[in-house]
């Protein structure tokens, strides 16, 4: 079973992503986050250091994603 740091790693090989753009990723998603912790994702689940990805990170990373991919989302029209 895949977890939310297998799915992390798996998107940041498919896109080349180094840990900066990660993280201005996560930016966008008003979600910050240091290097340090960041690099605790993507360690082995044996490693002293491994953090477990939790669901907040991973959905502020795909809306992060979007955002950078589509551009921000467009406000909504108030129907009178």
């Amino acid at each position: 079973m895949l977890t939310n740091n297998d799915i992390l790693k798996k998107i940041r090989v498919a896109l080349s992503l180094k840990d900066d753009e990660i993280l201005e990723i996560l930016k966008l998603s008003d979600f910050e986050m240091s290097k340090s912790e960041l690099s605790a994702l993507f360690r082995r689940e044996d490693h002293i250091h491994y953090r477990e990805c939790g669901d907040q990170v991973l959905r502020k990373f795909l809306n992060g994603l979007i955002t950078k991919k589509r551009g921000p989302r467009p406000e909504k029209k108030e129907v009178k």
